[in-house]
């Protein structure tokens, strides 16, 4: 196969990319719930659904998003409880981390107890600019092979 066709499939692939779902081509997503309870429950795991064992779970109370209120690790189940402190409603912040992944949730705890969660995920612009990246990236290869070749 020569250059000019290799240039070519890299080019076409480069244009087909942003349309491929960006979710499959993540390698370890993670997936984070949270059930409130008298103790809230975080459970961790991959999106293949492997727990996220010893995962770190850290935890901010509000109104003070530098210093850790609460710090632990994930059981063997990718499981974490802790009871947030009644007396300081607001956005509660738990991050849970593993081998360089993670997810942030959020809390709302009001005077009752906990009004809410909410998770980050990816936004659609986060997805539109990573095929974008990826679409880039396959171009500036096939134009480095094509450079080479003359």
């Amino acid at each position: 196969m020569d250059i000019a066709r290799i240039t070519t499939l890299i080019v076409a692939m480069a244009f087909l990319l942003p349309v491929l779902p960006v979710q499959a081509a993540m390698a370890h997503g993670v997936d984070v719930t949270v059930t409130p309870r008298e103790a809230v429950e975080v459970v961790a795991s991959f999106d293949g659904g492997d727990p996220m064992s010893g995962a770190q779970v850290t935890v901010f109370a509000p109104g003070d998003p530098a210093e850790p209120w609460l710090q632990g690790t994930a059981d063997e189940e990718g499981r974490f409880y802790f009871v947030p402190d009644p007396a300081r409603p607001g956005t509660w912040e738990v991050r849970v981390r593993q081998a360089g992944h993670g997810e942030i949730i959020r809390l709302e705890v009001d005077g009752s107890g906990i009004a809410g969660t909410t998770g980050t995920g990816l936004t659609a612009l986060q997805k539109v600019l990573m095929a974008a990246a990826v679409g880039w990236g396959a171009i500036g290869t096939a134009l480095y092979f094509k450079r080479r070749a003359a």
